[in-house]
């Protein structure tokens, strides 16, 4: 169906159409228009239900920047009962992909990215927590952000994870220990609102000879504390064999450290994982991956209780 939907979009000239990955929301394809006989132009096509996740993604095109490479958005529309994106393609593989080596190689141009991003001026927008397409977001505070986890408002895209996760093999006392822990944590970080990206890994980084080449989807993306993009390295690091070994909170501490930004950074750094932890096991809950739920479930008391 992607293809015929291309062909009659750009006309037949396209080339053939090829499949890149599938999502959480959305699933991507590549293809090339041909402007003239000589030159096409590579773009990337991704259909999707959630109309918001491709309005933020144009939006974030606008904070680009050397090194914060973000392809621009180019073009919004109806498709399939749902919506489509169509975007510059940006070559490279993911950062999963890269051996133990390529990741301490790349720790400095991945820093520097989400620098970037923290440098993000948001003068022209409001609120903490995750950010709408009009960049405005729902909370007065980052406290209240991040105290509003064990929240199960109807009409999100979860809606009904709580009562899963009650009846789930883990339960939900891991879960509400964990939030006990964070309310106290929370009580003393510092009200700090940056741009954070939200999803720094799989897919959404690209990498190409040891440079980063593009930073996708902002779907998830929120506004508040800068060590939050940080501290989902950290959290998530054992899941993957290359990064097992490397201590994201110690490289974090020593660039922030650098710079003077490290106030209240193990603090600040324990409370971003542990909400990390606890937004995963929501999701978890939601869809239904015991297994997953398990894992983080496990891995978030172990930062609760350490």
């Amino acid at each position: 169906m992607a293809d015929r939907f291309i062909a009659d979009r750009f006309g037949e000239s396209v080339e053939p159409v090829q499949f890149l990955g599938r999502g959480e929301w959305s699933v991507c394809f590549s293809f090339c228009e041909h402007r003239t006989q000589e030159q096409g132009t590579e773009k990337v096509i991704r259909f999707g239900d959630h109309l918001e996740d491709f309005e933020k993604d144009r939006r974030a095109g606008s904070f680009a920047h050397p090194s914060l490479p973000i392809p621009a958005v180019t073009e919004i529309g109806e498709a399939f009962g749902g919506h489509y994106a169509i975007s510059q393609r940006v070559l490279g593989s993911p950062i999963n992909d890269l051996s133990h080596q390529g990741w301490l190689a790349i720790l400095p141009d991945l820093f520097a990215a989400v620098d970037e991003v923290r440098c993000v001026d948001l003068s022209p927008t409001t609120g903490f927590g995750i950010w709408d397409a009009h960049g405005d977001a729902p909370y007065q505070s980052w406290h209240e952000f991040l105290v509003s986890a064990g929240d199960d408002a109807r009409g999100r895209r979860t809606d009904g994870w709580r009562e899963r996760l009650g009846d789930s093999p883990t339960g939900d006392g891991p879960f509400f220990e964990a939030l006990r822990a964070l309310e106290q944590l929370a009580a003393g970080c510092p009200e700090i609102r940056s741009l954070v990206h939200s999803d720094l890994l799989q897919s959404n980084v690209l990498v190409d000879h040891g440079k980063i080449t593009g930073l996708l989807d902002w779907g998830c993306s929120l506004y508040g504390d800068f060590l939050y993009d940080h501290a989902w390295l950290a959290f998530w690091a054992p899941w993957f064999g290359a990064t097992r070994g490397i201590d994201f909170a110690a490289e974090t501490k020593a660039h922030f450290g650098a710079l003077g930004l490290d106030d209240e950074f193990e603090r600040r750094m324990r409370c971003c994982q542990i909400h990390i932890g606890l937004d995963a096991q929501a999701y978890s809950a939601f869809t239904g991956r015991w297994s997953d739920l398990a894992a983080v479930a496990g891995r978030t008391l172990a930062l609760v209780r350490s």
